[in-house]
């Protein structure tokens, strides 16, 4: 029996997902932008062209299918995304979830625990309706779960929100992708993920590029979890040459199997506007970075595994393959 990923437009087999992009925004906004009185207030039509152009851009450099793994209180605008996947035929997976503590909108979450309510499963329930029944009465679901952590160590907020989304993963049978700050607790997240009951090769540790240490690489590799180099273009964080080094150490150790990638491309930032990067962009991967990791050794078949069978794998709930 074939399995199905939820997408804004619907079930897809995975098989029909092809090369996939497991991380990259549609639209995006960081909890206050709204409150800036100065802000351009974006028009409707703009960004469908804006996306219109960035699916494109895309297309033409290969690519079938994209995550987007915007979590609720940034700003998701999952009616949006399922208006542009309409347009354009491409397909876009999208999320429930919540940030992290620092940079997340968690006050009321927070105001709940102060009045006694089970905070855990009163979010877990909101991340189970909207993956069931879909986002505020639209019928357009999630089909992954997001969570995140912050810099120096887990918070009992965070640490709230992991627990919940690994009751609702069980339940519903979606995957549970992750950011990091830093390229680091990546290793405390799989022990929640553990804590929690879930199979390892149901979550994806993402932004492992922010760190250059392959020994931490590693260890996640070993956790069980698949590891996300899905920061490509946004070399504030990290050089892309360094992220290419650090995927071919893993190739070199047969890890194909566990690594998806991405850009973390933001189209549409609600606010005020950051200084283009011409290396941002989501062909980025196809176009640059895929001649670099074949000139260092990378094979066909390991291309394949990153972009096309490790996400219809991950989808899907399959155990991982054994390390080459």
């Amino acid at each position: 029996m074939p399995a199905f990923v939820e997408t804004v437009t619907g079930p897809l087999s995975v098989d029909d997902l092809g090369a996939t992009l497991i991380h990259e925004h549609v639209v995006t906004g960081m909890p206050g932008w709204d409150t800036d009185a100065n802000v351009p207030r974006w028009k409707r039509h703009d960004m469908m062209q804006i996306a219109k152009d960035k699916i494109a851009e895309m297309q033409d450099a290969g690519i079938h299918s994209m995550v987007d793994p915007c979590p609720s209180d940034l700003a998701r605008d999952i009616e949006f995304s399922a208006e542009v996947s309409q347009a354009t035929g491409f397909r876009i997976v999208a999320a429930a979830g919540l940030y992290n503590e620092f940079l997340g909108l968690n006050a009321y979450w927070k105001m709940r625990g102060t009045m006694g309510a089970d905070v855990v499963q009163e979010m877990a329930d909101a991340f189970i309706t909207e993956i069931t029944e879909g986002v505020n009465g639209s019928g357009v679901k999630p089909g992954i779960i997001k969570v995140a952590t912050g810099s120096g160590s887990v918070t009992d907020y965070e640490g709230q929100v992991f627990a919940a989304a690994t009751k609702a993963a069980i339940a519903t049978d979606v995957p549970i992708i992750t950011h990091t700050d830093d390229g680091v607790l990546g290793e405390d997240q799989q022990t929640m993920f553990a804590e929690g009951n879930l199979p390892s090769h149901r979550a994806m540790v993402g932004h492992c590029c922010g760190s250059n240490d392959h020994d931490y690489h590693w260890r996640l590799v070993e956790g069980g979890t698949y590891v996300g180099f899905d920061r490509f273009g946004l070399e504030v964080i990290n050089s892309d040459v360094n992220r290419v080094k650090s995927i071919l150490k893993l190739i070199e150790r047969g890890a194909s199997t566990r690594l998806m990638v991405a850009h973390d491309t933001v189209w549409c930032w609600l606010g005020k506007s950051f200084p283009v990067n011409p290396l941002w962009r989501p062909s980025r991967f196809s176009q640059d970075i895929i001649p670099m990791l074949r000139a260092g050794g990378a094979t066909d078949q390991h291309i394949d595994d990153i972009l096309v069978q490790n996400p219809r794998r991950y989808f899907a709930g399959e155990p991982l393959p054994p390390l080459d």
